[in-house]
């Protein structure tokens, strides 16, 4: 868990417990047969991430998660970048979820991402939405 970091723009998340985050993230990647080299998540506002889909991906429009992908053979590594904002508005706007909850799916769609699974088509959207749902079971 030494080698997961989490790192805090412009936004706070009240009682985050990173031990928590470590230990379920840390079981998925396993789970995987992946190890983990070097992990961050940075937690940062709309306006972060719309700039950095914008410079990076050339989108120009708010998400509620950007990964880099850094992973060597079998070390998974990477930056999850997450708007805190859009897990608020996202868990509201679904009406079923806590911010908890959908902060947990947004960090485990990242981590995902670095697992090789993608969400382009409509088949692969339906896939990553299973396996989140799988992930969370495991927390």
């Amino acid at each position: 868990m030494d080698n997961i970091h989490y790192n805090f723009i412009d936004v706070e998340i009240p009682d985050f417990d990173p031990e928590f985050f470590g230990l379920w993230i840390s079981k998925v990647v396993n789970e995987h047969n992946m190890n983990i080299g070097e992990l961050s998540f940075v937690f940062c506002s709309d306006e972060k991430l719309l700039e950095m889909n914008r410079e990076f991906l050339n989108h120009d429009f708010y998400t509620d998660v950007i990964t880099f992908n850094y992973n060597e053979e079998d070390s998974l590594s990477g930056d999850v970048f997450i708007s805190v904002d859009r897990v608020k508005d996202n868990a509201s706007l679904y009406g079923n979820k806590s911010e908890f909850d959908e902060l947990c799916r947004v960090m485990i769609h990242g981590v995902l991402h670095l697992l090789g699974f993608n969400d382009k088509t409509e088949d692969e959207k339906a896939a990553m939405k299973s396996k989140e749902n799988e992930c969370l079971l495991l927390r």
